[in-house]
């Protein structure tokens, strides 16, 4: 694999008004070309289905394959399997501008697009906030279950309790409700 991200370069100059598919195997050399380190072993296929027409670019990019993570408990690497369907619309305007997550405005005179970055974007929004070992993941977790609790009604109850324990507040209670 190439170390740079032409590989990853589309020209859509050349390209004539109809579709075009591109594939491409994500593996660990494509992760070290970031420097920011959101995952660095991945085993991914991506295809790329690019839909020219005359007034916009649409590019829908499947995703599928694993990621190795850390766990955040044990520490352990484990593979976590991720599928990714996403789509970005390519307009053509006077100035190059991102619009939305979605839309990207391009000049008329834009040789060629980079889709790089995209593709290790939407890997890195697909990953898990809680980062879990499979084997971690399946045993009970008292934050989870609902073993500690804090609703209102345990708040309530707490009140009542401190109710009992000192009545001069009661005394206070009852000026205040007058």
């Amino acid at each position: 694999m190439v170390d740079d991200f032409t590989q990853f370069d589309i020209d859509i100059f050349a390209l004539s008004n109809k579709v075009y598919t591109y594939e491409y195997h994500l593996g660990d050399s494509f992760f070290q070309l970031f420097d920011n380190v959101l995952v660095e072993k991945g085993n991914l296929n991506a295809d790329v289905v690019l839909d020219k027409q005359s007034t916009l670019i649409t590019v829908n990019f499947r995703i599928s394959g694993t990621v190795q993570l850390e766990c955040d408990r044990s520490l352990e690497l484990f593979d976590h399997p991720l599928k990714v369907d996403r789509m970005i619309i390519y307009q053509y305007g006077e100035e190059e501008e991102e619009i939305s997550e979605d839309i990207v405005t391009i000049t008329t005179g834009t040789q060629k697009i980079n889709i790089a970055h995209l593709l290790y974007e939407f890997i890195g929004l697909a990953l898990p906030m809680k980062r879990l070992h499979p084997s971690l993941a399946e045993q009970e977790d008292p934050w989870v279950e609902g073993e500690i609790v804090f609703s209102s009604e345990s708040k309530k109850q707490d009140r009542d309790d401190a109710e009992e324990v000192d009545p001069r507040w009661q005394i206070l209670r009852n000026l205040k409700n007058q």
